[in-house]
């Protein structure tokens, strides 16, 4: 416990902050689509990361420079096309969880942008690979420090996506759907922003 409890409380400091991961679970968790799958495929990639991480995986990123550029521009890219859709539907509007098209996309599509969000975004390495691998290093139990912060990924994952629901009655009301919308296009284009100057 003396290295599961700080990698667990590590790895959810680093996690809790809104980004366009966490924006994309909390919209399933509202439309309720999807939500244990979204969910999954986020908090396996994390543990995929924290895993190769704690394995000393980031020796390895910092011997390949030209990988976080091309990851950054990538991830620039993609958040600039998806807060760009959300921008869209907050200006057309009229959406509401009552209606049958709020189910929202296929399976497969949804768990296509979820993998995106996670692996096209640079931070997500410098958080797994480079800062919790790092650290790990400290402390004598490696693989209960990787365990706590895998951990605190499938916990806060399946946090958001299922508590969510408790908004529902909130987001019944298309204003308010056109309010999260235009968030999640902010938060998408300032972290793609902020990837560009990097």
């Amino acid at each position: 416990m003396t290295s599961f409890l700080p990698g667990f409380y590590l790895g959810l400091s680093l996690i809790l902050a809104i980004g366009a991961q966490n924006a994309f679970v909390l919209r399933q968790g509202l439309i309720q689509a999807h939500v244990f799958w979204v969910c999954l495929a986020c908090a396996l990639s994390d543990a995929l990361l924290i895993s190769a991480g704690v394995a000393g995986f980031g020796t390895l990123a910092a011997a390949v420079p030209w990988l976080e550029n091309v990851m950054r521009w990538f991830g620039a890219a993609f958040l600039l096309w998806y807060g760009w859709r959300h921008a869209a539907s907050a200006w057309r509007g009229g959406q509401s969880l009552d209606a049958a098209a709020a189910r929202g996309g296929s399976l497969r599509a949804t768990v296509l942008v979820a993998l995106a969000l996670t692996w096209l975004n640079p931070h997500v390495y410098l958080d797994t690979l480079v800062l919790l691998g790092s650290v790990s290093a400290q402390y004598p139990g490696k693989l209960a420090f990787g365990a706590g912060a895998v951990t605190a990924s499938f916990v806060f994952f399946f946090a958001l996506g299922y508590g969510a629901r408790r908004l529902r009655p909130l987001f019944a009301n298309s204003r308010s759907w056109q309010v999260l919308d235009v968030l999640i296009a902010l938060v998408m284009w300032a972290i793609a922003l902020k990837l560009i100057w990097m």
